[in-house]
Formats: C-alpha cells, structure tokens, sequence
C-alpha cells in the first residue's frame, strides 16, 4: 500500500469546492452545521464534519464513497458531531450480531484497501476511537489519525486510553509544529497540504492545499516554424507544453514555457486571528474565511440599537470568531485573489427570500469594502471550480 508521500495521482484537471454546511453553532431551516467538499477530479476531501454532513453529501452530487481525507479544523461539536455517522456510512459500518458464538463477519477488515486518512488537533483520535467503541461501530474499512500536536500538547499520549480497533492502523503520527506551522503534512506528485494554528476561543487550524507546479502557456507561434523548418513532429509540442527542452536535428535546442505555480487554497477554521498562516497563505487563489458576525443596521431587523461597528468586532472577537469587515482586510493581507465568507451566525439565513439575500449582500459589501474586491457569501451547496487567475 502506498503510504500518503507515494500516491500518485492524476494531474488536476478539475479542483471544485462545495460547501456541505455554512451555519456558525446552531444549525437552522436553510444552513447545516460546517463542511467543506473539496473536490480533486473525482476523489473528494472534507473539511471539517458537523452534525448532518452525511444527509448533505446525499443531497449533492459528491459520492460518498470517493472520500479519501478528513481535515478537521478544530473539535467544538459543530465541526466534528457529523464524522462518527459519516465513517460508518462510507465505510460499511455495522453494529456487529447478537450472541457471543460464531464468527461475525462484520468484525473483519479489509486491509488491503488504502485507509481513509484523517487530520485534525489533539483529541481528535480519541473522538474518533471513544465514538466507535462506545456505539459499538464496527468499520469494514481501515483509517488512520494523524494529529497536528501544538507546543503544548504531549508529544506522544492521547486523550484515551482505549485500544485502537481493528479498523484504526497503528501508523498515525503525532505532527509536531516546524517553525510555528506544519509543513506539508500530505504530499504526493500533484498536491500538498500544509496547516498553520489560527486563534479561536480553543486550539485551531487553517489549512492549504497547494496544487503543484503546472505547465506555463504555451505560444505555439515560437515554436511551428522551426517545426516545420526541420520536418519535426508535432507531436513533440507536448514535451515543450511541459517545459520540457527538445532538441532538433540541425542542433537547435527548444525551451518549453517554465512551468507556473499550481492554483491554492486557503481554507480557515473558526478565527479571530489567522496570522500565522500568512507565510503559507500568500497568493492564494481562494481564501474561505468565516463571518460569524456582523453589525448590519437598516438590514437586519434583530440589530441592537447601542451596537456599532467596533462593539459587534469586539464582540465577535471576544468568542474568537470575524466579522466581514476582517475577513476582507486578512483576504487584502494576503493577496487573495478571491475571497468567500461562510459560518453565519443563525440570524443569517440562507435561502431565497428577499430578506436573506438583502442581508447576504450587505455583508457582502462589508467585505469588499476592506477587499476591494467582490466576494462571494456561500450558501448549502454553493459549488464552483477553482481556476487559475492572472
């Protein structure tokens, strides 16, 4: 079996994000708790798993069974209730036969399927271990923890002393931190992801996922005369596309395009203050940044009329979470070259009525005005592809 360093996988040809559930705490009529879909061709990675992520995935057009990786930000209930039923759907959970005779069938695992990889804060092994044994799960699949250990944090226990079942590998590592992030903590021939702590009212995490370097354009006009001049193939076009050099028969030597930095993604937990994933972050096509809070007067009708501007900041920032207006000035910091805000607060809904999206493009322009740019206010199952952008 491959371990995570060795997978190799298809060059990108598609990089979707699909947000699975956009509410901040309490879930409501027209938002599920957090998620987030990554989609790379066909093979899907969450991030962070509230309560009902798995009646979402059944909702959209993403198949569960394609599920390879789960990030977890950090361990409040509203990212991670939903990872315990969501393991036992894809992974043919059963709840074993009554009896002590007999072999149970359902008590095997089937080793020689690559384990379904999971990445979160200390803790997160012991949720997943506890939630399993103490439901009587049983996993026909194997899985694996690899935590993200803080400074803090024991470099080796966990937070249980429960035995690992069958179905969990003994080859989860404990991560510890490199120069205050951790650096590629997965990483195969096309994309890697690194993570960086970001502060919240308990330990959190951003993530990037980073695309590897891809072929630089190609202007075909620098390269068919000389084809043409020596009676080379065309066909050689493709090894220039992928920078490689070409050498023709009267000794001239074609350069490719050098290649171009891969498409980014920044993806950030519950955040007051995500500064210190700035160094990975940087360029990022995508930042998703949560806006938890917002001081909205005229448009919201709950608004508190001794509310301003700097007390809702405060406020939002007293329970380590954002408002709009600091997730564009972060999104500006870091030269994103798009930014969309997801974790409303409850009083946010997210469906059609003209009451919702009054208040979705108000906190829309709060960003933007920090941005100077447009931003996008996710809803349920707001889907869209990551391109490259000049």
């Amino acid at each position: 079996m491959a371990g995570p360093s060795e997978q190799q996988r298809q060059g990108l040809t598609s990089l979707n994000v699909t947000f699975l559930g956009t509410a901040s705490a309490q879930p409501s009529s027209t938002r599920n708790h957090s998620a987030l879909a990554v989609r790379l061709n066909s093979d899907i990675w969450l991030f962070d798993c509230g309560e009902a992520t798995q009646h979402q995935l059944q909702k959209s057009t993403l198949k569960m069974g394609k599920i390879e990786k789960i990030f977890i930000t950090h361990t409040h209930g509203d990212h991670i209730f939903g990872l315990i039923p969501l393991l036992a759907s894809c992974m043919n959970g059963a709840g074993g036969i009554a009896g002590e005779n007999g072999d149970d069938p359902r008590k095997r695992v089937d080793l020689n399927i690559p384990p379904l990889e999971i990445y979160g804060p200390l803790g997160t092994r012991a949720y997943v271990r506890s939630g399993l044994q103490y439901t009587h799960t049983l996993l026909g699949r194997p899985y694996v923890v690899h935590e993200l250990r803080f400074p803090s944090d024991p470099e080796d226990q966990d937070f249980t002393t429960l035995s690992p079942s069958l179905a969990e590998l003994p080859t989860g590592k404990n991560i510890a931190m490199e120069d205050g992030v951790w650096p590629e903590i997965y990483k195969d021939n096309v994309v890697s992801v690194s993570a960086a702590p970001i502060l919240h009212s308990v330990p959190c995490v951003g993530f990037v996922v980073q695309e590897a370097p891809v072929a630089g354009k190609i202007n075909s006009k620098d390269y068919i005369p000389q084809l043409k001049r020596t009676n080379t193939p065309m066909s050689v076009m493709r090894q220039l596309q992928q920078g490689e050099s070409v050498t023709l028969n009267d000794g001239t030597v074609l350069h490719g395009p050098p290649r171009r930095p891969g498409r980014k993604l920044c993806i950030l937990g519950d955040t007051y203050d995500p500064s210190a994933i700035i160094p990975l972050a940087k360029d990022a096509n995508l930042l998703i940044h949560e806006a938890t809070n917002a001081h909205l007067p005229g448009v919201d009708l709950t608004t508190k009329e001794t509310d301003t501007y700097e007390t809702v900041e405060e406020r939002a920032k007293s329970r380590g979470h954002s408002t709009p207006q600091m997730a564009g000035s972060f999104a500006k910091t870091i030269q994103a070259k798009s930014l969309v805000l997801n974790h409303f607060s409850a009083r946010y809904p997210g469906d059609d009525s003209e009451l919702s999206l009054k208040i979705m493009a108000a906190i829309g322009k709060l960003a933007e005005q920090e941005f100077g740019k447009e931003v996008l206010c996710a809803r349920d199952f707001t889907s869209f592809d990551i391109t490259f952008k000049e």
